[in-house]
């Protein structure tokens, strides 16, 4: 009884140290802070994010598609062609009206030889008509209006939209991951930190007994030989606190890794070690596959499948669009006037119907309905291996509760057995190789215990994560 009060006042003398060490500086960093850090951290969250982000403009990008297009047309350019035309001038009959025969006649009369002779005629002189392009400009407006495209644009959007809300399952899946590794490298600090402090428990005992058997030899009651046994456990007991006090710094360099600080602040942080202690409770609701992104995202590949179908189709289907078009030009010189200065309007409807495809129509229909069952398939397998996934996790996580409970039973044992050969080794009926192994007992079933809860909480954490209820 003595012995186990002298174990609680090391361990209490040990966290009193470690929380003057934290009042020095040390912060004591929780596992909810490190995961916030670790995800707003996250290089792939703050992609996926982006991901989304840029399928939402692709969303709106699609949806404009049945809104009217509206284009500026504009052309100007110089050129120094010309051309010239002549026409041949001379004497042009005139026609008079003849109301007997109710048309123009020219006004000629028949000679005898069967010729005729002009009565009336008008001179046209000779003409020169020069034309030059010089600058011309033309500038319009057109405009464009869909009407009926098939589904195109509808199956376009949607297939957008699908993208857009898998991005977002994906974001929530890397943010899974994120908190896995996190609650792992937490363990891990928290493992660590408490195998320092089970390694100074042991180092403190075995300082302990060199000062009872230094005295003993003193006093000519125990072996020199005894003494020096007891400095070599102490030797490596140094040993193995220097060892566990470096694999916690490590650990906590991991976890300034994960959270994107520099590991030189490793030294100025602290892990709580009551975390690993604390039972949690899984949520009310058991969970499934149907929860998990993974699952989720499975399941929006299927409907992406089918919109891609829908899209296929309106390849096949009528295209109607409304077209109009104002058009202004300016330029030219014909005769040495002005060739071109007026504007024009322009409206028209635009039918487009697939008559023969030669069998490519039902090739690409026939080859997206096998890819949008090929997506099925996929979901029910990776659906079965997720629920054995889940079994897995259910199974483990008992194997650890009944770890921790036969980690507690032999660590109550083992501090019985200590406490009873250092008893017996003080009145002297005890080797001391035999207190030695009580004392190595001890420690390995302390550092059972820290081990078994440490799993017991990472079991937890993987069963969240394979229910699909980690956040």
């Amino acid at each position: 009884m003595r012995y186990l009060l002298f174990l609680m006042l090391i361990l209490l003398s040990t966290n009193k140290a470690l929380s003057q060490e934290t009042a020095k500086g040390v912060e004591v960093l929780s596992l909810s802070k490190a995961q916030e850090l670790a995800l707003d951290y996250n290089k792939a969250i703050h992609q996926s994010k982006l991901q989304f982000e840029q399928l939402g403009y692709d969303v709106d990008a699609y949806k404009s598609n049945s809104y009217p297009r509206i284009s500026l047309l504009l052309t100007d350019f110089y050129s120094t062609a010309s051309s010239s035309l002549g026409i041949s001038g001379g004497n042009l009959p005139i026609y008079t009206f003849n109301e007997a025969l109710g048309q123009f006649v020219p006004n000629v009369t028949p000679q005898a030889d069967g010729s005729y002779r002009v009565n009336q005629y008008a001179f046209m002189p000779d003409i020169d008509m020069k034309l030059k392009l010089k600058n011309i400009f033309v500038g319009g407006l057109q405009v464009t209006q869909p009407i009926y495209t098939g589904g195109k644009i509808t199956a376009a959007v949607n297939m957008a939209e699908i993208g857009q809300q898998m991005a977002s399952v994906n974001i929530r899946l890397t943010e899974d991951e994120v908190i896995v590794k996190v609650d792992e490298a937490y363990m891990q600090a928290v493992r660590a930190k408490e195998m320092y402090i089970v390694a100074e428990s042991y180092l403190n005992m075995l300082s302990e007994l060199q000062r009872t058997v230094d005295s003993a030899v003193r006093h000519g009651l125990r072996l020199r030989n005894d003494l020096m046994k007891v400095q070599v456990k102490l030797n490596e007991a140094e040993l193995g606190k220097q060892k566990a006090d470096n694999g916690y710094l490590l650990a906590r360099m991991n976890l300034c890794h994960l959270m994107g600080m520099p590991l030189t602040e490793a030294s100025k942080i602290d892990v709580d070690t009551y975390t690993a202690n604390q039972d949690r409770i899984i949520p009310s609701s058991e969970g499934g596959v149907e929860l998990r992104p993974e699952y989720v995202l499975l399941s929006k590949k299927i409907e992406l499948a089918e919109q891609e179908l829908k899209l296929t189709k309106s390849d096949y289907l009528p295209n109607v669009a409304l077209f109009g078009s104002v058009v202004y030009a300016n330029g030219g010189e014909l005769a040495g006037k002005k060739l071109l200065d007026n504007g024009s309007g322009s409206i028209g409807i635009i039918v487009k119907v697939p008559l023969l495809t030669f069998g490519e129509r039902s090739n690409k229909l026939r080859s997206a309905k096998v890819k949008s069952q090929i997506a099925s398939l996929e979901r029910d397998d990776k659906a079965d291996l997720m629920r054995l996934e889940i079994a897995l996790c259910k199974t483990q996580l008992d194997e650890c509760h009944k770890e921790v409970a036969i980690a507690k039973k032999s660590y109550d044992q083992a501090s019985e057995n200590l406490r009873i050969s250092k008893s017996a080794y003080d009145k002297g009926v005890e080797l001391l190789s035999d207190y030695f192994d009580a004392q190595a007992l001890w420690r390995e079933a302390a550092a059972n215990v820290v081990e078994s809860r440490c799993q017991l909480f990472l079991a937890y954490t993987k069963l969240l994560k394979a229910t699909g209820q980690l956040r």
